[in-house]
């Protein structure tokens, strides 16, 4: 009797079958590749039965490429940082794929010669803030603040307050970012309080700038003092300050939260922000204010090492010129609008046996922006063995773990994204693999109020 082993089917035989081929087309020969060999290997260890080769390739195929998979956020935190912070518009998807082949990111198609790189973006954020002499754009908040450090300040002085000596994500510490550059720091004040005279106290011929950064993810109360960016200005050095958040102005619903034309209407030379947070973009940082300084950082041999790309530059002026992008929208949401939509979700999973609830709760803004605002929300209550079913499904929904249950905050799914959350619950419902208790309390980003369920 022979060996059922020896009629595995070849590699090149299986690359040749019709569905394969066409995923190659796809994926790419070496992913496919490695799958072929993982189900080749399981043939030979008996695991299936050679002529399932191929069935079992086909279905162990992922989508595309790309491994990141996308997810819907039901977290109730509008800017997740773990979940890539702001979900792009659909005109700045739109964009992005314009943008994905050949384009005219640095060409001039009327005059047929080389243009300023990204001029629609630049022309666009220009627009939104019209209280800047120029704008800039880099990779992100961090590198807008880096360059400023690096061009304005390198062998001399930064004068900040201690209370502002902030950590951002994934451990990364602004008072570190700033000395890798040659900059010195010269702290002011003290943790909760610090005043104008102390700013006057430091500045000396070696200061290069004020620096003013926003606590974006944290919140002192109690006996507190600070000095506004005006008192800041009417000191004589230039005041650079970094808003972090990405407001380009005032937003009637986060009155304290500081934007780019207040600051600039106040005398700051230089702001930076972000572009995916409240903004509602890609990752970006944006530096807008003083013509002259913009244009030495632009022209730094360090601003080529910290440029964006054609990918970037699509979806920010697409972000700036389109409609409201998610996060705006979810921010202005209507309570009583969300609360229906989760009963309507609701009612339609009890129909189908889930032991589903409409819970009050609490949204937040998240990812570095407004801390301590809270916005009212409506969830989907199910019990918590739903969380990791919910996260592992076809079409991955995160929520987050309370009490013992996992929340599907209706705040910030899209309206188009419930049908994918009605499926999503039906087929956990349905799953027959088990998913453990959900209470690992592990995850969330660097704000401690993003608990996805686990």
């Amino acid at each position: 009797m022979s060996d059922p082993r020896r009629h595995i089917p070849g590699t090149d035989s299986v690359l040749a079958e019709p569905r394969i081929a066409a995923a190659t087309r796809t994926l790419g020969r070496p992913l496919v590749k490695a799958a072929i060999a993982e189900a080749q290997r399981r043939a030979r260890k008996g695991e299936i039965a050679p002529e399932d080769v191929v069935d079992t390739v086909v279905g162990h195929l992922p989508e595309r490429a790309c491994g990141l998979r996308p997810v819907i956020n039901a977290t109730g935190v509008l800017v997740h940082t773990n979940l890539g912070r702001a979900p792009l518009s659909d005109a700045a998807r739109d964009a992005v794929t314009a943008a994905a082949g050949c384009t005219d990111v640095e060409f001039d198609l009327a005059e047929g010669r080389r243009a300023r790189r990204g001029r629609g973006a630049l022309a666009a954020l220009a627009e939104a803030v019209p209280d800047a002499g120029a704008v800039h754009v880099v990779n992100n908040n961090a590198a807008a603040l880096l360059l400023c450090a690096l061009v304005l300040a390198r062998g001399r002085e930064i004068v900040i307050s201690r209370g502002e000596l902030v950590e951002i994500g994934d451990g990364f510490r602004i008072p570190d970012l700033l000395a890798s550059t040659g900059a010195r720091l010269r702290e002011v004040g003290t943790t909760n309080r610090t005043y104008a005279r102390d700013y006057t106290e430091a500045i000396g011929p070696d200061t290069a700038f004020l620096l003013k950064v926003h606590a974006s993810n944290f919140h002192i109360g109690g006996f507190t003092a600070a000095a506004d960016v005006a008192e800041l200005a009417a000191l004589g050095p230039p005041v650079v300050v970094d808003i972090g958040s990405g407001l380009l102005a005032p937003h009637p619903l986060l009155p304290h939260e500081p934007d780019a034309a207040t600051a600039l209407r106040a005398g700051a030379a230089l702001v930076t922000a972000s572009g995916d947070k409240l903004l509602g973009g890609p990752q970006a940082g944006l530096l807008v204010g003083d013509a002259g300084l913009v244009e030495r950082l632009r022209r730094h041999p360090a601003a080529r090492a910290l440029r964006v790309d054609k990918l970037t530059l699509a979806a920010l002026e697409a972000t700036l010129r389109g409609p409201e992008p998610p996060v705006r929208t979810a921010l202005a949401a209507d309570d009583t609008t969300v609360r229906e939509r989760a009963t309507r979700l609701a009612e339609r999973l009890r129909a189908e046996g889930v032991p589903a609830e409409v819970l009050r709760t609490e949204a937040a803004v998240g990812g570095g922006g407004a801390p301590g605002v809270t916005l009212p929300s409506t969830a989907v209550a199910l019990p918590a063995r739903y969380g990791p079913l919910l996260r592992t499904g076809a079409v991955p929904v995160v929520g987050r773990l309370e009490h013992g249950r996992c929340l599907l905050d209706l705040r910030t799914v899209r309206a188009e994204e419930e049908r994918s959350v009605l499926e999503a619950v039906l087929a956990a419902q349905r799953s027959r693999t088990g998913g453990g208790s959900g209470e690992s309390t592990a995850g969330g980003d660097d704000h401690g109020s993003e608990r996805p369920c686990r």
